[in-house]
């Protein structure tokens, strides 16, 4: 007598976060700009504006190493207290520092995740 296999009456679930591969950043910085309105923030005129002001207003200095970049392309206005959305913390001056972009991509994402 041979036995009889039975069809599997579980499915599986489909995934509710995305997976990304490594180096796959464009495709999850897509993702974000769709799932999170405030990322349309740091595309208009008034942050780039805002961002420069910061830049300049610090010497063009890192806050956290305090190297001096002449490329501004290799500086960041960090936010100094995440603003998670709040409209007032992300236009707020006070709360923007000119950070490198080596320390802001490694040290400050750091802090940033030990203080969740």
């Amino acid at each position: 007598m041979a036995l009889k296999t039975l069809k599997p009456r579980v499915s599986t679930l489909s995934p509710r976060l995305k997976r990304y591969a490594p180096g796959d950043e464009s495709e999850r910085s897509r993702y974000r700009d769709e799932t999170q309105e405030w990322r349309k923030w740091y595309k208009t005129a008034r942050w780039q504006k805002l961002r420069m002001s910061i830049l300049v207003r610090d010497l063009f200095t890192c806050g956290m190493c305090a190297k001096i970049e002449p490329i501004t392309s290799q500086l960041v206005a960090d936010h100094k207290l995440p603003h998670r959305g709040s409209a007032c913390l992300f236009w707020k001056d006070t709360n923007l520092q000119c950070i490198c972009k080596t320390c802001h991509d490694s040290e400050k994402q750091r802090q940033e995740r030990l203080s969740y």
